[in-house]
């Protein structure tokens, strides 16, 4: 994404005011039920982490998902949790998005603050300080399903090689899902999958080094994680895979709102012309998803042949997820939610429909007298990337993780007040 970027002419946006109610909790004796929540350790991607904003910081990881639960597990004996949290001098992390402003017509301005990154180098790639110390939050952005037994990923992955003890490029022996499981635990939470499809996806299908994990070799690789996971008989939660469809990133630069930018110089424009994924060029439909990216691109109608308005130049697939790539992406999450479901019956584990649950909020709902929807900035739900969630999006899903543990494990351990926690940040 550009470092700065105004989304102009096509993305209207009303901002909402939030109003504050305190929620009526009813008293509960917290009780661990047949769990053991002594040393809980969460498994998985950027989710996990507390990712935002398109980076990692740590606002943001101090209000991961992982991080509430432990917080709550207390209460019915839970343990030290340990989050690799960034130092205070290097705060921004791998630096992030943050809303600056709005234009004179209401549009937001959205910028990047790294003022306070936290890196040590970056030649011949970027790697970050590293951290020392124990570690209980295991959330590694970027990774897939399909990297957990790769010995080398530490060479692969810079916000994975700075929790190893060794330094790139000599990360050669150390696969994530051992590391991982290096130290006793007695419980877990394990978010993995989503990567598997989502570079696909984000892409437009059009990087050839990112496709979707085969079904057969995902649903292998997640019977053998929890296999792994299992066999000391820890008990667990598990998470499918969200519609990745239904997130601002896929809906929030539609058809619709690009003809109506274009009708501001070029009123008679009707069709805008893409390319698929199948190197055919074709009108564009409702049925084609647009990404977020495009809106600060600026180059729709630029161009001696104006860009996207005439078959001869038409929108590149890595700006669109067609109509036939969508589907592709529809069916490979329910294939792995297929198996998500189903590994997590067979090993007696507590399960969080996140696709359910997002798809559920994302239509839109009032938490509190909060409104919560996948409204691109205002729906309070996701966060600037268009991917990944607010801090109220992940205490959101917090609360899910710990309804499901209680209701498996016959647990008590007590949710949160979501209202407590952060949407997009307003400047």
């Amino acid at each position: 994404m550009n470092s700065k970027y105004i989304f102009k002419s096509m993305i209207a946006v009303a901002i909402l005011g939030m109003a504050s109610c305190k929620p009526e909790l009813s008293s509960i004796t917290p009780s661990k039920g047949t769990a053991d929540f002594s040393r809980y350790i969460a498994v998985g991607n950027s989710l996990t982490s507390g990712y935002a904003d398109n980076g990692l910081y740590l606002e943001g990881q101090k209000n991961s998902f992982p991080e509430l639960i432990a917080g709550q597990m207390k209460a019915v004996g839970g343990g030290a949790f340990y989050t690799p949290f960034f130092k205070d001098s290097e705060a921004d992390g791998s630096g992030y998005k943050i809303l600056t402003g709005f234009t004179a017509t209401g549009l937001p301005i959205v910028g990047d603050q790294n003022a306070h990154t936290a890196y040590r180098t970056s030649t011949p790639i970027k790697l970050f300080t590293k951290y020392v110390g124990e570690i209980n939050n295991f959330g590694v952005p970027g990774i897939k399903l399909a990297h957990i037994n790769i010995p080398q990923y530490g060479n692969l992955n810079n916000y994975y090689e700075r929790l190893l003890p060794t330094d790139f490029p000599n990360n050669n022996n150390t696969t994530y899902l051992n590391f991982v499981t290096a130290k006793p635990f007695t419980f877990f939470s394990m978010w993995l999958g989503n990567n598997d499809i989502l570079g696909y996806a984000t892409t437009g299908g059009a990087d050839p080094t990112d496709q979707p994990t085969p079904k057969a070799a995902f649903a292998s690789l997640y019977t053998g994680a929890a296999d792994v996971m299992t066999k000391n008989n820890a008990k667990g939660v598990v998470a499918t895979v969200p519609d990745i469809l239904a997130t601002p990133f896929f809906n929030t630069v539609t058809l619709a709102s690009l003809l109506a930018a274009v009708h501001v110089t070029a009123p008679t424009i009707t069709t805008l012309y893409i390319k698929t994924g199948t190197n055919s060029t074709r009108a564009a439909t409702a049925k084609d998803y647009f990404v977020l990216p495009l809106a600060s691109a600026n180059l729709i109608g630029t161009g001696s042949i104006p860009y996207g308005l005439f078959p001869s130049n038409p929108i590149t697939s890595q700006w669109v997820l067609d109509q036939d790539e969508a589907a592709i992406v529809t069916d490979y999450v329910a294939a792995y939610n297929t198996t998500i479901r189903s590994v997590a019956a067979s090993k007696g584990l507590a399960l969080v429909d996140a696709y359910a649950l997002l798809k559920e909020y994302g239509a839109g709902k009032v938490v509190n007298g909060v409104p919560i929807s996948a409204a691109y900035i205002t729906g309070n739900l996701f966060s600037l990337d268009g991917i990944h969630l607010t801090q109220m999006g992940y205490a959101m899903i917090g609360n899910e993780f710990i309804r499901s543990i209680n209701a498996k494990y016959g647990s008590s351990i007590p949710i949160v007040d979501v209202t407590r926690y952060r949407g997009v940040k307003f400047p």
